[in-house]
């Protein structure tokens, strides 16, 4: 009897809980179609903030704990305490695209670029439009010298989120190897 009453009240938070991701997600969705009309860097980043803010929003207060948690460690560099929170989040919310984002960012600071990029794969394949992840991918290939890779992953950043001027900076950089001059 005990566990029916438990399995109710998760049932519940759960049902509770679905509502307001759907309403972030459908922000989400809204914020990205106004970031590609921003018409300056200032708008632009004005934008990508709140569309992050609502990509972080699991459903869930203790996978938001968790990425909270995660991202704080990331933010002290210790690396192995935010890969240890982040793996938490993603084995109990694999479906939350962020937490897979931090794990990346774990990973890439520890610079173990294979599963780094395992992780933006599971990032871009729950939210496609994630131009942080695409940033990332950018930044693993040109770190391993597959310039054409990272020119394209720059590129499709640039069609998200206009008014970067790190992938900028970094499409000139790269733009000699990846598509050649022409004579």
């Amino acid at each position: 009897m005990e566990y029916k009453r438990i399995l109710a009240a998760f049932c519940a938070l759960v049902m509770i809980s679905l509502p307001s991701l759907g309403r972030a997600q459908d922000r989400a969705q809204a914020l990205l179609q106004e970031l590609l009309q921003a018409e300056t860097e200032v708008a632009a980043q004005r934008l990508e903030n709140q569309i992050i803010s609502e990509w972080s929003k699991s459903g869930s207060a203790s996978m938001d704990l968790l990425l909270k948690r995660g991202r704080d460690a990331l933010d002290v560099k210790n690396t192995a305490a935010a890969i240890e929170h982040f793996h938490a989040l993603t084995d109990h919310a694999p479906d939350f695209a962020e937490g897979w984002h931090g794990l990346a960012l774990a990973y890439f600071e520890a610079e173990r670029f294979g599963p780094a990029m395992d992780a933006l794969e599971h990032v871009l394949a729950l939210n496609p439009n994630h131009f942080a992840a695409l940033r990332g991918v950018g930044a693993i290939n040109e770190r391993v010298g597959k310039t054409g890779l990272a020119y394209r992953a720059y590129e499709k950043v640039l069609e998200l989120r206009p008014h970067d001027p790190n992938v900028e900076k970094a499409m000139e950089r790269l733009e000699r190897e990846a598509i050649g001059i022409t004579l």
